[in-house]
């Protein structure tokens, strides 16, 4: 699992923040009579080797730097790392710490409203459960001047294994979306001390307010009894959709239970002032069992979202795509009436730009290719030969698919199937398609059999379905200009059937292309024959 931190001075010349927090509890200090602005960057992994420590070179004289020049950063392992005397706590002066007292007050805290099993947020933006992991990015991105220091963090090698977490360091807030389906599961709030927090617009947790277990007995009313983790010291009190961890000092401030007179919070022998460390916002009676809900009609947006796709195929490869769409409905009441409408449409290979609006309404972008990186690989000899016209995309980021149109005939000749895996460079643009495929498998015993390749499938165990070596891949590299580099890497592109597989370096499978068939024209389609 991997984060990401940022951490930026201001852009004054005199601001110089005295320290900084890494997560392994390390902390240097910074030169504060320096007045330099610098640039730090921390990298973590929390799944394999130890974390790495950056820290910046010795200083320069001050007149060779300016503010917001970059400096370059030594690594060194975490066994290893010794303090030089540059980075020994010093003395601050008095003007950087009344800087750095007035930077924290000018920056309010998040006020922000509870509503158990839903959602938490205000009125400008609401994390609702269910939502997708897009919106939930656009949120975050549209208001970057409050919500700031965001970390992204997945399994880079096993991305279905753990949940997908933004977490949100300066607010105390994480937001865990389910692997799979890569919706909202659980918001998370655990420092308390970084926002403030209201329900049914009474605040329960402020600077002024502490949430200690006879504010929440206040706010929320009587519950269950809760339960008592003795080693994580932590005493769990649970409502529907919203729990509360309670920190206990030590071992003898376990709560003992009752049940005669277990009727409410009062009744429960916790140490009276015990604050509240954690809270969870959830679906459903346990946080343990809780799943992402189905996403809210409010996140629709006027947009349709894709619950399948099914790729059809004859008896040469694949044909066309058959979509079960989810969409918000409303009749002519009120926005409070609508609901949730399913209805299925197909899409084939030779189906014209028309037939294709009418089926899935207007994509969200169109884009015109200028080059076909893979042409070189096509064994057509006019392969050299530059088009007059270029072919074109539809994007449609909500259902995870691209539609190729050809430029003269405008007809469609290819499909592109997304599966959305963190770490590959087209992350977060496309929802992620729940695609199933049907494979031909040409075995001595298993004449006719298919397999199918879903969204979840590695390309290994396709591989061993096959049951015969797979041609060698084309590595394909992906950047926004010819001067920049990806950070994810290369993927590998595997031709099958039609069909070309882009595999990343964990072995998942990044997207899928097919390809019509090789003699132009349109598909027929038998539902409509009369």
């Amino acid at each position: 699992m991997w984060g990401f931190i940022e951490y930026r001075a201001p852009h004054s010349k005199s601001a110089c923040p005295s320290r900084w927090d890494h997560q392994a509890s390390l902390s240097l200090r910074r030169n504060c009579h320096s007045h330099m602005t610098r640039n730090w960057r921390v990298r973590d992994s929390a799944l394999g080797s130890s974390p790495a420590i950056e820290t910046p070179p010795p200083p320069r004289p001050r007149h060779t730097l300016r503010p917001g020049t970059p400096v370059l950063l030594q690594t060194l392992p975490l066994p290893l790392l010794l303090l030089p005397p540059r980075l020994l706590p010093l003395r601050p002066c008095l003007r950087c710490c009344r800087e750095a007292a007035l930077a924290r007050r000018a920056e309010p805290m998040l006020d922000l409203e509870v509503v158990p099993e839903r959602s938490l947020g205000n009125e400008q933006w609401e994390f609702t459960l269910g939502m997708p992991l897009a919106q939930a990015v656009a949120i975050l991105q549209k208001h970057c001047r409050i919500i700031k220091n965001v970390q992204v963090l997945y399994s880079e090698q096993s991305p279905l294994s753990h949940d997908l977490i933004l977490n949100l360091t300066q607010d105390g807030i994480k937001l865990l979306f389910d692997a799979f389906n890569q919706r909202l599961k659980v918001i998370e709030v655990y420092d308390l001390t970084k926002v403030k927090l209201k329900y049914c617009g009474v605040h329960f947790n402020s600077q002024a307010i502490a949430p200690t277990i006879e504010q929440i007995d206040q706010s929320f009313g009587a519950t269950h009894p809760g339960v008592y983790n003795s080693a994580e010291q932590l005493f769990h009190l649970n409502f529907r959709g919203l729990s509360f961890s309670f920190q206990l000092d030590s071992w003898t401030e376990a709560p003992k239970y009752e049940p005669n007179f277990a009727h409410g919070l009062a009744s429960l022998q916790i140490p009276h002032g015990a604050t509240v460390k954690r809270m969870y916002i959830y679906s459903g009676n346990s946080l343990q069992d809780t799943k992402a809900p189905g996403m809210p009609l409010s996140c629709f947006l006027g947009n349709v979202y894709a619950e399948s796709v099914d790729v059809l195929r004859d008896g040469t490869g694949p044909s066309g795509l058959r979509l079960r769409l989810l969409a918000a409905g409303c009749g002519p009441g009120l926005l409070a009436d609508a609901k949730m409408r399913v209805f299925e449409r197909s899409v084939y290979f030779g189906d014209s730009c028309q037939d294709v609006l009418s089926m899935l309404g207007s994509p969200h972008k169109v884009f015109y290719k200028s080059e076909d990186k893979m042409k070189i690989h096509s064994p057509s000899p006019h392969k050299q030969v530059p088009s007059k016209c270029n072919d074109y995309f539809f994007n449609y980021f909500t259902l995870g698919v691209d539609i190729l149109f050809d430029a003269n005939t405008h007809k469609v000749k290819k499909f592109v199937l997304h599966t959305n895996y963190p770490g590959h460079y087209n992350f977060n643009i496309y929802h992620r398609c729940e695609f199933k495929i049907p494979l031909a498998i040409k075995k001595e015993n298993a004449d006719g059999q298919t397999e199918t390749c879903t969204t979840y499938s590695k390309w290994d165990n396709i591989q061993e379905l096959l049951g015969h070596p797979v041609e060698k891949p084309v590595v394909l590299h992906r950047s926004s200009s010819p001067n920049n580099t990806n950070p994810f890497g290369s993927t590998f592109c595997f031709g099958l059937q039609r069909m070309i597989f882009e595999v990343m370096q964990n072995n998942h499978i990044a997207s899928v292309t097919l390809y019509g068939p090789p003699k132009p024209g349109a598909h027929l389609r038998t539902a409509e024959l009369p």
